[in-house]
């Protein structure tokens, strides 16, 4: 039987990918909203999340979110190889204290350079399969990182009230929305033309 990177058979490598990718993302999610307790509260699409309604102890979060970042990068490691659980670690890193403790509250930037933590899974999913790269997955982190500015800017305008509450630092709150529009529409077609670049390099012309 033809074996994976990790030692696994490729159906068990990718399985492992998927659970320590969950755990992953678990672990930043639950972080962030560690972190973002004060602003979730007084926000109406995020006060009904668990420590805005005091549901969960922010230590309780805490822990848990750092015991799940532990079994993510132990899942990758053990299963798979150590550079996808070492960028396991840096993404959620990455999100926790580059977007969400830094950029999130300083700078209207902090969704496109931020936002790059979201596009790192198509990295370590293939780094984790295959045990290297090559310019797909890189295109593939281009096409996510093109889309995630619009689909926010977007949620920001519609949820303006409750950024202005909270303070937050995005373009679409303090920028007119006619500049935020044009800025989606750019990003948009950025996302369309990464997309189109996977042909070649991913399947071929045809």
């Amino acid at each position: 039987m033809m074996l994976a990177a990790g030692g696994l058979p490729p159906g068990g490598t990718v399985l492992a990918t998927l659970v320590g990718g969950t755990l992953a993302a678990a672990s930043a999610n639950a972080l962030n909203c560690y972190v973002d307790r004060d602003i979730d509260a007084v926000m109406r699409r995020t006060g009904r999340r668990p420590l805005a309604r005091k549901e969960v102890t922010p230590r309780a979060a805490l822990v848990f979110g750092l015991v799940l970042g532990i079994l993510a990068v132990l899942t990758m490691g053990l299963a798979t190889n150590w550079f996808a659980a070492a960028s396991d670690l840096a993404a959620i890193v990455f999100y926790v204290v580059v977007h969400t403790m830094v950029l999130k509250r300083r700078t209207p930037q902090n969704i496109v350079w931020g936002g790059a933590a979201g596009c790192t899974p198509v990295l370590i999913g293939w780094v984790a399969v295959t045990g290297g790269l090559s310019w797909t997955p890189f295109i593939l982190f281009a096409v996510v990182f093109f889309w995630t500015p619009p689909h926010f800017w977007a949620l920001a305008i519609r949820y303006r009230d409750d950024y202005a509450a909270c303070r937050r630092a995005d373009a679409a709150r303090r920028r007119r929305h006619e500049t935020v529009a044009r800025q989606i529409v750019v990003y948009s077609w950025l996302t369309v033309a990464a997309s189109l670049a996977l042909w070649p390099v991913a399947t071929g012309w045809v």
